[in-house]
């Protein structure tokens, strides 16, 4: 997945805006979420790596400025993978509401979460 814009990134982490991320910092083996889980909040990985599994498989490694976990957040279902910090991590959680007043405010964000999705869907047909 290509990295969010700059204009995203100064969304989550701008002081008293409505779109103001949660952050959180992780060390390595520090699980982001796991199988199961609540999918309330999707992620954006601002610094490290985390690796996205199912089971002992990595089936992606994410880099910073990524999104991911925004399934669960979409249709409200418990999480299908785990995600773990492979080095130290500063995320930012996007929760329900943020999500949609982020997809309201910018056809962009709607579009980047689109092609998220549609790269996600392409690799495992492709597979």
């Amino acid at each position: 997945m290509k990295n969010i814009t700059s204009w995203l990134l100064q969304e989550l982490l701008a002081e008293n805006n409505r779109h103001r991320a949660t952050m959180r910092q992780l060390a390595p083996g520090d699980p982001v979420f796991r199988v199961g889980d609540v999918g309330d909040y999707m992620v954006v990985l601002l610094s490290g790596s985390i690796e996205i599994r199912k089971g002992v498989k990595v089936i992606s490694l994410v880099e910073p400025g990524s999104m991911f976990g925004e399934m669960g957040l979409i249709d409200h279902q418990p999480r299908v993978a785990d995600a773990y910090a492979v080095t130290h991590c500063r995320i930012a959680e996007i929760r329900e509401g943020q999500f949609m007043s982020l997809l309201e405010a910018t056809p962009y964000f709607s579009l980047a979460v689109m092609r998220l999705l549609t790269d996600r869907l392409r690799r495992q047909v492709d597979t």
